[in-house]
């Protein structure tokens, strides 16, 4: 409801066809923000992921990379559809290197994963007790997810070194 209020307001404050503009697929991203952006500014939308790897130089730097890790909060259904650590994920295959994600909870299946790029997951509800476990320790947990894709996926260029006790 808040969505169409929004379109009918932009509508009547531009002069624009807003309603044209939110039948777009991005159009409720963001609370709206895309939308506006459009009908007020002349904004073209473009795919989010694909546009910062571009900007970064991110893209470029795939290649050379032994391993690549992203994240979001949860990797689901929604992920495959769009989602930047999907998007991450097809560049860094189309570049030949290894993907891993690390995320508050996986629900994905492991044949979507794979089919996805993902050779690893990891997710905080994984390691902790409960996901309010999680939420409240993200900060070790993560710490703790990194050492463990260190140990699991070590530098082919260098080696995992591992201190003695």
């Amino acid at each position: 409801d808040a969505l169409a209020h929004w379109v009918r307001v932009l509508a009547a404050a531009t002069g624009t066809d807003a309603a044209a503009l939110a039948a777009a697929l991005v159009a409720g991203a963001a609370g709206g923000v895309g939308l506006a952006l459009t009908a007020v500014c002349g904004a073209r939308v473009a795919p989010g992921v694909g546009t910062v790897l571009e900007l970064t130089g991110s893209r470029d730097a795939l290649a050379g990379a032994g391993l690549v890790v992203t994240g979001e909060g949860r990797l689901d259904a929604q992920t495959l559809h769009g989602k930047a650590p999907a998007g991450v994920a097809a560049a860094a295959r189309a570049a030949g290197t290894p993907v891993v994600a690390v995320a508050g909870q996986v629900t994905l299946g492991p044949a979507a994963l794979r089919a996805a790029g993902f050779v690893a997951t990891y997710a905080l509800t994984d390691t902790a007790l409960d996901h309010r476990d999680a939420v409240d320790r993200a900060a070790e947990l993560l710490r703790l997810l990194g050492a463990r894709i260190a140990t699991d996926h070590p530098s082919p260029t260098r080696p995992m070194i591992r201190s003695r006790p």
